[in-house]
């Protein structure tokens, strides 16, 4: 296992925090067990070589439906130094949950207005108001819980696909792994991607503008935590946890000494809290500090999405990462 301190430093691009710093793990929908004696006290990278890593090819679109570029926002910097990123349109048009969220003090009472809106803006309970028909019957049931929660049964199921769609088309990220690997977007195994994809959203009442509203909330959620124990706002980070049994599957975009690399990270991703969790599905550890905004959803802001207690799902790209066993 690398050395803690060694390995805090990779993970977090500085040798030492300067007095007042924002903490990054700050906010409790991601705090962890990472700091308890004994665990890895894993943050970001002095890599000053490691930025430099080229991207993967064809792993970015050139144009998205966000504030920042696929290359952009995929690579290292983004991991170090992580800003806000906002989807199209989203804020403006739904401005009205955000002002009703505004006025509610307890997490709980804002989980609950969140679900009661997704729930009266997208017909969800009467779907005959939102154009379903006895043909289309087959459909009614594609919903963004239904998709959370078919992700957490099978990342490469149909319901992966469409979460993996939604993701190149609002922040330009190309999947690379679906079933198989996707590294020609001609090849068999694309168009097959393509085609469970285009089944998972033809039809299915807006979906991708609802995880545009999913993605937005937890975002939301996020900074208002923030404030609310800290009286500030930051855009932080999260060390997260995820467990693998075959390194090799993954795309190393370069190796560095003490299990350090930097690795590219499909297009959607889980992750746990705790490391502990992340042992029961994999030998290894991949450590990771990840920016709040690229995590798309985490099972303590909307309890009961996701299968997982301690699950986030993660926007992929480059990322700086420290390799353990368990």
């Amino acid at each position: 296992m690398p050395d803690i301190k060694e390995e805090s430093e990779f993970l977090s691009g500085r040798d030492e925090s300067p007095e007042g710093a924002e903490v990054d793990n700050h906010g409790a929908a991601c705090r962890a067990d990472d700091n308890r004696q004994g665990a890895p006290s894993l943050v970001s990278a002095p890599v000053a070589s490691a930025s430099r890593a080229p991207l993967p090819a064809h792993s970015c679109l050139p144009i998205n439906r966000c504030n920042l570029p696929a290359s952009v926002l995929a690579g290292l910097t983004f991991q170090k130094h992580p800003a806000a990123l906002e989807i199209d349109g989203v804020a403006v048009f739904h401005r009205d949950l955000f002002r009703r969220l505004d006025l509610l003090d307890a997490a709980p009472a804002r989980a609950a207005a969140f679900r009661d809106y997704m729930s009266v803006r997208f017909c969800l309970e009467q779907l005959d108001e939102a154009g379903l028909t006895e043909a289309a019957s087959s459909r009614a049931k594609a919903n963004w819980l239904r998709l959370l929660r078919g992700w957490s049964f099978n990342a490469d199921s149909r319901e992966g696909a469409a979460l993996k769609g939604w993701v190149e088309s609002r922040f330009g990220l190309l999947p690379r792994f679906h079933g198989e690997r996707l590294r020609d977007p001609s090849s068999p195994a694309s168009m097959r991607y393509q085609e469970m994809r285009a089944q998972a959203l033809y039809g299915a009442n807006a979906l991708e503008a609802q995880l545009d509203l999913v993605y937005a909330y937890c975002q939301y959620e996020f900074r208002r935590r923030a404030e609310d124990e800290a009286g500030r706002r930051g855009t932080a980070s999260c060390l997260l946890y995820r467990g693998v049994n075959r390194l090799a599957e993954h795309e190393v975009l370069q190796s560095l000494p003490g299990g350090h690399q930097i690795v590219w990270l499909n297009s959607l991703c889980s992750f746990s809290r705790s490391r502990e969790r992340a042992g029961e599905f994999g030998d290894h550890i991949l450590c990771a500090r990840v920016p709040q905004a690229k995590i798309f959803v985490h099972s303590a802001l909307l309890p009961g999405a996701l299968q997982g207690e301690d699950e986030c799902v993660v926007i992929g790209g480059a990322y700086a990462v420290t390799q353990s066993t368990f």
